[in-house]
């Protein structure tokens, strides 16, 4: 299967392209990434495109973005990632990997908008122990950075926290260990699924649309410049 991974920039993605790569079943030959133009930033997360770039590079997989606008509608969004989904069934893709874990509804969803496409699919992580989960990612090297936040679930402190060990165990009770509710995002900067690590300083931490996000800002001026 010629596939490619839903990449939002974040630890679940990424943790999925490490997986079906080790698993061999799965040809990975592109991550899709929805950006939202207003900002030039991923959707939700709120990276920087500079480092969804460069995280594409250190994975070897070039980047296939959905530009939609800023509030964007569920309509409108269906359509733009439609006419993606119809390029890659042209250009032989078969497949999507998504880092899904065990959100029934989220799951659903993706499988009815991609029905009669000829893609199909493919959910790596699915019905694992979070817990499990999340110390298996840093045990296997993944480093990440908390991007964004839902305040009215986890306070605003955890905005540009490393996702560590004393990340996990400064979790409420409430919170899942792999953020699969939407409490918190992440950004990955190494980890198994990458060459070689992205350096990035921390930025500015704003409050935004009802969210916490914490900026990250490329350090690497050599690489910045090879990407234009």
């Amino acid at each position: 299967m010629k596939a490619l991974v839903a990449w939002s920039s974040g630890k679940d993605s990424a943790f999925a392209l490490a997986g079906v790569r080790a698993a061999g079943k799965v040809d990975v030959v592109g991550l899709l990434t929805t950006v939202t133009e207003d900002y030039g930033r991923v959707s939700m997360h709120g990276v920087r495109e500079e480092i969804l770039e460069l995280q594409a590079r250190a994975a070897g997989l070039p980047l296939r973005r959905v530009r939609i606008p800023a509030g964007c509608v569920n309509g409108e969004y269906e359509r733009r990632m439609g006419e993606a989904v119809a390029v890659a069934r042209g250009d032989g893709i078969t497949g999507v990997v998504f880092g899904d874990i065990f959100l029934e509804d989220v799951r659903a969803y993706r499988e009815r908008m991609l029905a009669g496409t000829g893609i199909a699919p493919v959910f790596p992580l699915w019905g694992r122990d979070t817990s499990r989960l999340a110390r298996e990612m840093l045990n296997g090297g993944l480093e990440a950075t908390v991007v964004c936040v839902d305040p009215g679930r986890l306070p605003d402190s955890f905005a540009g926290r490393a996702f560590d060990g004393a990340l996990l165990e400064a979790l409420p009770p409430l919170v899942d260990p792999c953020c699969e509710n939407g409490e918190f995002h992440t950004c990955v900067t190494a980890g198994p699924m990458f060459a070689s690590p992205i350096r990035v300083v921390a930025g500015e931490v704003v409050r935004r649309e009802g969210f916490v996000f914490a900026d990250l800002v490329p350090r690497d001026a050599a690489a910045l410049a090879a990407l234009r």
